[in-house]
């Protein structure tokens, strides 16, 4: 095997996964270094017990605090990234995200592309990872977006009731994007049967739109594209100047191996991205690679995340939750008083009760809740999940300590709308719930974060600009200071908005697909239309599937 290539992606998830994808149709030799293996097809996927109270497939590598206590972070690195175990909830940002933003804790800054630059891409990865929605019905859509190539995934009686229920308050819910191989007009047939393992189980089925089904797997008999697993990405060794990456060094369980590419590419996620920047450090770049602004590591961002669990007395009917949403309040509250963003709404996936034992196990260990006593609070639960925008902050950083550990020091903030924003969700339920417990993540240290949030949504370490002295990227995310390095995984967000960021992460890395393709003289009348084929004869085959 060649030790050189023309592209080297280091990572596999939703940008390096997609960036591949783009790619592969130029015949261009890529080599996509992922540090997990293949995920194993087994009954443990589905098994709530393996998931969510054992961990099976989460890492084990400890991040400390700020403080210096550990945590594990809810990360899995596995080939398809962490898009195995998401929840499938695939939204496009507004065209207001992209501006300058007022909140209650500050400014949300502007990117330096517009709604109208990425378009095209959200269109295309619609289609690409077949998701399911239905135009017109969230209040905060621009009006111009394409029909949906999937219609929405219909709702579950108890889920359809608490729609009915809000609509009485005035309120706008709308079916919940999802990307989910689902043919709801032949369920014999349909590869996703609407289980209740869905969010943060992998598929065992491969019925979810991730990465690891849709982008990687289509690409392994390629003779262009090679898949090496069990390769974690250390550092990038680059020439005198420090202008060009002439090495990758990885760590294997053999020892260290030494890979080269015309274009290097990080998509290891936004803390290990910057992680491998900073080990990366050398006399060209003594504050590590492409950091002359200092900015690597720093505007780490997560969202502000409430969870709510709803209790009734009677047995929820309900086994797919996950397919209702609410963005009323993501700009303000539309009946006055408060003009500031607040955030969005969102159902979480079914809940279990050994899946419910492993959320609170950080106050109650699982052997001290009967099963019997979980379960029976599963069968009355409707889950929820509030999300509103966590604000760039300097001093939000990841840091690679001397030792080696990795640092996450992080404060939370811009907390006024989203608390506000929980205040009113808790309110709208009188008289459909008995009760409502939150359970808020900012009101725990970070190392007892529920396992089901924690580090899922990060972005912003080498956040993307048109100034290299406050960014660490240009507008097609290469890094400022280097000729051949870009970077596609969330650590290229400006801000993190209140969406969850897979699909933003699958456009743009269709977007820098294209831009690579120019640079390497690669584009030919066909290329584009081989790239997007597999969505393309995707959308034909789902045509009025729903």
């Amino acid at each position: 095997m060649p030790s050189h290539f023309d592209i080297v992606i280091i990572g596999s998830g939703a940008g390096g996964g997609t960036l591949a994808q783009r790619l592969a149709p130029t015949g261009k030799s890529i080599l996509i270094l992922e540090r997990g293996e293949h995920l194993p097809r087994e009954a443990e996927n589905w098994d709530p017990k393996s998931v969510f109270i054992q961990r099976r497939y989460r890492t084990q590598e400890k991040w400390y605090d700020r403080h210096g206590h550990p945590f594990t972070p809810n990360t899995h690195y596995w080939v398809g990234g962490n898009t195995t175990f998401y929840g499938a909830a695939l939204m496009r940002m507004r065209g207001r995200d992209f501006t300058e933003v007022e909140h209650a804790g500050g400014v949300s800054p502007a990117w330096p592309i517009s709604l109208t630059d990425l378009a095209p891409y959200y269109a295309e990865a619609e289609t690409l990872w077949q998701v399911h929605g239905a135009r017109g019905d969230d209040p905060t859509e621009e009006g111009d977006e394409p029909p949906y190539a999937y219609a929405a995934v219909h709702h579950d009686p108890g889920v359809a009731a608490l729609k009915g229920h809000w609509e009485t308050q005035g309120w706008r819910p709308f079916s919940l994007p999802l990307g989910v191989k689902l043919d709801q007009a032949h369920p014999v047939t349909s590869t996703c049967i609407k289980c209740k393992t869905c969010g943060g189980y992998p598929c065992l089925l491969k019925a979810k739109s991730d990465a690891r089904t849709l982008a990687i797997e289509p690409l392994m008999d390629l003779p262009n594209v090679t898949l090496l697993t069990g390769r974690k990405a250390l550092r990038l060794e680059t020439d005198p100047s420090g202008k060009t990456v002439t090495q990758v060094i990885c760590h294997t369980e053999n020892g260290e191996e030494t890979w080269s590419g015309d274009i290097v590419v990080l998509a290891a996620g936004a803390a290990n991205t910057a992680v491998v920047l900073q080990a990366s450090a050398n006399a060209a770049h003594p504050n590590g690679l492409a950091n002359g602004s200092d900015q690597v590591g720093r505007n780490y961002m997560f969202h502000n995340s409430t969870a709510m669990v709803s209790m009734t007395m009677r047995r929820e009917d309900v086994t797919f939750p996950k397919t209702l949403a609410v963005n009323d309040f993501y700009w303000g509250d539309p009946k006055g008083g408060y003009d500031l963003p607040m955030g969005h709404i969102q159902l979480l996936e079914y809940m279990s009760g050994q899946t419910l034992e492993g959320q609170i196990e950080d106050w109650l260990p699982p052997a001290l809740v009967p099963d019997a006593l979980a379960g029976a609070a599963a069968e009355r639960m409707l889950s929820m999940l509030v999300i509103s925008e966590d604000l760039p902050q300097q001093n939000n950083r990841v840091r690679l300590n001397p030792d080696g550990r990795i640092s996450l020091d992080y404060t939370f903030g811009n907390l006024e709308g989203h608390d506000r924003l929980v205040n009113i969700l808790k309110a709208s339920l009188d008289g459909f719930v008995d009760h409502a417990h939150p359970i808020s993540q900012h009101h725990f240290q970070l190392d007892s974060l529920l396992p089901l949030y924690g580090t899922a949504h990060q972005c912003g370490t080498t956040r993307f600009g048109a100034d290299p002295a406050s960014s660490v990227l240009d507008r097609d995310c290469k890094a400022h200071e280097l000729d051949n390095l870009y970077v596609v995984d969330t650590s290229f967000f400006v801000s993190a908005n209140a969406i969850n960021p897979t699909l933003t992460t699958v456009a743009n890395a269709l977007r820098i697909g294209d831009h690579l393709i120019d640079r390497l003289g690669a584009r030919t009348p066909t290329a584009r239309v081989a790239a997007s084929g597999d969505g393309l004869a995707a959308h034909k085959a789902g045509e009025g599937l729903a």
